[in-house]
C-alpha cells in the first residue's frame, strides 16, 4: 500500500480472510497518524466475493494482488474483462537454494533454517527446495535437524517461541497432505512431518530428504515449515534443476566463493536472489516475480510506477 498511497492515490485493501485484523489495525493505527478519510479504506470478507467485485469494479484502475498462481490467473482477466485495469500480481514460489560443499556447516544450517521456517513457512519467498552439494549433505542435514529440534513450538505472542502455529485448519491439513504424498514418492522424514499432539494448530518444523526431480514436493509448493532437501554434484546440472520449476519469485546461493556464487545468482531465472544470507529485503530494493510467480514490484523506486499513468503533452508556442 505504500508506494500506491505515495503516488497519491486513495487505496482499498481487502485482506485474506483468515487474518483481517492486521490489516483493519492499520487502518485504525493510519486514522491516527492524520490520513484524511477516505484515502485508506479495508474491505473484509471472502475473495470470491469482494475481491471478485474489486476485479471486475469499472471505477477501479489498479489491482495489485498477492496470493495463488491460479487465483491470481482469475483475477488477471477479470481485469481484462472489465475496463482492461492494470495489474500487479505476486504469486506462488518455489524458491532453490543451492549450498556448495565450501560453506561453514553450523553457520550456513541455521541460515537455511531460516530460510525455509521463519513466520513458520507462511511466506512467498521461502526456500522451497535445498540443493546441497553431495559431500556434505549428511554432515549438514545432521545439523539442521539438530536446530530443528531445539526450536520452541509455542504461542506467537510469547517471546520465548521460535515456532508458532499455522493460520488455519485447511492448511494444517494440507501440510499434512503434503508430507503424506512426498513419502509416496520416495521422500524420507528426517524431522517432523506431522503436526503436534496439543492443542492449536501446531506443525513440526519439517525436514523432508531424498527429494529427486519427479518427486511431488520438488514442484509443489507447502507455504509451510517444509524442507525439500535434493543433492547434487555439478553446477550446471543444479542451475538447470533449480530453474526447472514454473516459478520465478527467489532463490539463494550459499558459498564462500562470491565468483561462485554471483555466476548462479546470474543464472537462476527469479527476481530476487540472496547470496549467504536469505530472508532479508529493504523496501529500497524491487520486489516480483518471474514466470508464474507473476510480475510488477512492489518495493524500491520501480514500485511507485505501478501506481502512476505516464502522460506526455506536446505544446507549440
Amino acid at each position: 500500500m505504500s508506494a500506491c498511497i505515495a503516488a497519491g492515490n486513495t487505496v482499498v485493501h481487502k485482506p485474506a480472510q483468515v487474518s483481517p485484523l492486521t490489516a483493519l489495525k492499520f487502518a485504525e493505527l493510519a486514522t491516527k497518524a492524520g490520513f484524511p478519510p477516505g484515502v485508506i479504506n479495508v474491505l473484509t470478507g471472502t475473495g470470491g466475493s469482494i475481491g471478485q467485485a474489486l476485479a471486475d469494479h469499472p471505477k477501479v484502475r489498479k489491482l495489485g494482488f498477492t496470493g495463488s498462481t491460479p487465483v491470481g490467473k482469475t483475477i488477471m482477466t477479470s481485469c481484462a474483462k472489465s475496463n482492461l485495469k492494470k495489474c500487479s500480481l505476486e504469486l506462488g514460489g518455489k524458491s532453490p537454494l543451492i549450498i556448495f560443499k565450501d560453506v561453514d556447516i553450523n553457520t550456513v544450517a541455521r541460515k537455511t533454517c531460516d530460510a525455509v521456517f521463519f513466520n513458520k513457512g507462511e511466506n512467498c519467498i521461502a526456500a522451497g527446495r535445498i540443493f546441497i552439494e553431495e559431500s556434505i549433505h549428511d554432515q549438514l542435514i545432521a545439523r539442521i535437524v539438530e536446530i530443528a529440534s531445539k526450536m520452541v513450538i509455542g504461542p506467537p505472542l510469547d517471546r520465548k517461541t521460535d515456532h508458532g502455529p499455522q493460520n488455519h485448519l485447511a492448511h494444517l491439513k494440507s501440510l499434512e497432505k503434503f508430507v503424506e504424498n512426498a513419502v509416496k514418492d520416495g521422500a524420507k522424514v528426517a524431522f517432523g512431518g506431522k503436526r503436534l499432539d496439543r492443542k492449536g494448530l501446531y506443525f513440526y518444523p519439517t525436514v523432508l530428504t531424498h527429494i529427486d526431480d519427479n518427486n511431488f514436493a520438488a514442484d509443489e509448493e507447502s507455504f509451510g515449515p517444509i524442507m525439500c532437501v535434493s543433492t547434487f554434484k555439478d553446477v550446471d546440472e543444479v542451475i538447470e534443476r533449480a530453474n526447472r520449476t514454473e516459478y520465478g519469485l527467489a532463490g539463494g546461493v550459499f558459498s564462500k566463493d562470491t565468483n561462485l556464487a554471483l555466476r548462479v545468482a546470474r543464472r537462476i531465472k527469479a527476481g530476487t536472489i540472496f547470496v549467504n544470507t536469505y530472508q532479508k529485503t529493504d523496501v529500497a530494493a524491487p520486489f516480483g516475480g518471474f514466470k508464474q510467480s507473476g510480475f510488477g514490484k512492489d518495493m524500491g523506486e520501480e514500485a511507485l510506477s505501478e501506481y502512476l499513468q505516464t502522460k506526455t503533452v506536446t505544446m507549440e508556442y
